[in-house]
């Protein structure tokens, strides 16, 4: 079946709900971002919540990013 439409993807096929239930929102050095635990010392940035446009700017916060949380001071 061929859909032609100019509807996104996502709304004609919507996510699975258990894709958001490893996801969470944290604080990582002041700068809200969601992240998904890859594994039990590992989180991965999915997506940046700031509305500071530096913070989207800055590789630190790319999505796709891993964050340690060995030894992280700044994440709450």
């Amino acid at each position: 079946m061929i859909l032609y439409t100019t509807v996104p993807y996502e709304l004609i096929f919507p996510p699975e709900e258990e894709d958001f239930v490893r996801q969470k929102t944290i604080l990582y050095q002041g700068v809200p971002l969601i992240v998904e635990q890859t594994d039990s010392q590992t989180l991965q940035v999915v997506r940046v919540l700031s509305t500071d446009p530096q913070h989207f700017l800055d590789a630190r916060y790319l999505p796709g990013t891993k964050i340690s949380l060995l030894n992280e001071q700044g994440l709450s």
